[in-house]
């Protein structure tokens, strides 16, 4: 039997991981599921084989790259954590054109916790010749500052447009979600830098998982359909639209970012 590791995050990834071993048995893949309280906990299961499968956030992607100094499969991904990117945003009247331009300017973060608008966001400050707490007139994460009962993204486009913060940092699949629902304003925000892309959560295997079954994973993940309603609800409580292959793309920078911040 194959054991997927996972975050109880909300009382929904039951009804997901259920729909999941539901399509795997169809597949005849024996899968079963279990939940830990925290990432930190999936990872050290992960380490000490407890499970052969864990649906990772990136960040806990990393620390398990870390852990094990070994090859590790990524196996699996939504369709939307693949090409993910990080966007530094500013008034559509500002001067400022260029990461450099920042020097003295108020910038605002995502979540403390975020990899998209917090940690790499910071990463491509330092990297880009700003340093945060040397360069930068102001800075703040979600948590530090009034909560407004937004996403932390979504609050920082707002901060942005209202003229709080000269600049600030969200994802392009948050943007592309604000832009559906008619809540970016183009006419006041502009992108002005974004990064390369890279790859955000994963579903991640045991180095010593057999290719064929690893393959056979794969093809099943793949093979759920939206169109069908039982792969439906887990696409619809997931926030997507498919499960794709995965790839390991950008996890080089992510590990860079985090050993640079002491989290690995």
């Amino acid at each position: 039997m194959i054991r997927i590791g996972a975050v109880a995050y909300a009382p929904y990834v039951v009804t997901i991981f259920e729909g999941i071993k539901r399509h795997f048995q169809s597949q005849q893949i024996d899968l079963d599921w279990v939940l830990y309280s925290n990432y930190d906990a999936l990872v050290e299961a992960f380490v000490t084989r407890e499970v052969d499968l864990a649906w990772n956030g990136p960040l806990a992607y990393v620390k398990i790259r870390q852990r094990l100094q070994e090859p590790c499969k990524v196996v699996a991904m939504r369709d939307i954590d693949v090409g993910f990117t990080t966007h530094f945003i500013t008034q559509m009247d500002s001067p400022i054109q260029r990461v450099e331009d920042l020097v003295g300017k108020r910038f605002a973060f995502g979540s403390q916790g975020s990899v998209q608008a917090g940690l790499l966001a910071y990463y491509y400050l330092k990297h880009g010749g700003v340093h945060p707490e040397r360069d930068l007139g102001q800075y703040t994460f979600h948590e530090q500052r009034p909560q407004t009962g937004q996403s932390d993204e979504a609050a920082v486009v707002a901060l942005v447009a209202a003229g709080e913060y000269d600049a600030g940092a969200v994802s392009g699949y948050a943007l592309k979600k604000l832009r559906a629902k008619g809540r970016f304003p183009e006419e006041k925000v502009r992108v002005f830098w974004s990064s390369p892309p890279y790859s955000h959560c994963c579903f991640t295997a045991q180095r010593e998982l057999d290719d064929n079954l690893a393959q056979r994973i794969t093809a099943a993940f793949a093979s759920m359909n939206y169109a069908d309603p039982a792969h439906k609800e887990v696409f619809d409580l997931e926030g997507c639209w498919a499960f794709v292959s995965g790839t390991p793309e950008g996890y080089d920078t992510l590990e860079a970012a985090a050993k640079e911040e002491g989290l690995i």
